[in-house]
């Protein structure tokens, strides 16, 4: 995809957010949108991105621009070990593999996944999502 094509899609998704479309929001923005894909990126992973297609933006600010995409509800944040933050682009209810030994994120089958039930939340609470995630590793 051409990369003005992609800074478009990223400009385009920012706005709908009604998010201000600052200079590194949308090199950020067209990385995580600007071909269409859905992605897993963490901020580290990101923030490496942007260093190899030449945006200076640095890593506080690739951190605080994820959340604020979460915030807004087009990015979910899915913790792995409990601080590990990675990102998907793909906000629906859906499992993930974690692979343990390269601590890649990648989508599950999510036809073969079945939860017959959920507890029921405290008094005051309600449940806001589901993350299952699928720990795996090499075998041998």
């Amino acid at each position: 995809m051409h990369h003005s094509q992609a800074k478009e899609m990223g400009a385009r998704w920012l706005e709908s957010a009604g998010l201000r479309p600052t200079k590194q929001r949308l090199a950020i923005a067209s990385l995580l949108v600007g071909d269409g894909q859905h992605r897993h990126v963490t901020a580290e992973s990101l923030f490496e991105a942007t260093q190899a297609a030449g945006d200076k933006v640095s890593l506080a600010t690739v951190y605080n621009t994820l959340r604020s995409f979460s915030e807004v509800g087009f990015l979910r944040e899915i913790l792995v070990n409990g601080t590990k933050g990675y990102f998907d682009t793909n906000t629906t209810n859906h499992p993930h593999f974690f692979w343990e030994d390269t601590g890649q994120l990648q989508d599950a089958p999510e036809e073969d996944l079945e939860i017959a039930a959920l507890p029921a939340a405290p008094k005051g609470a309600e449940i806001s999502k589901v993350d299952v995630v699928i720990r795996l590793r090499s075998k041998g």
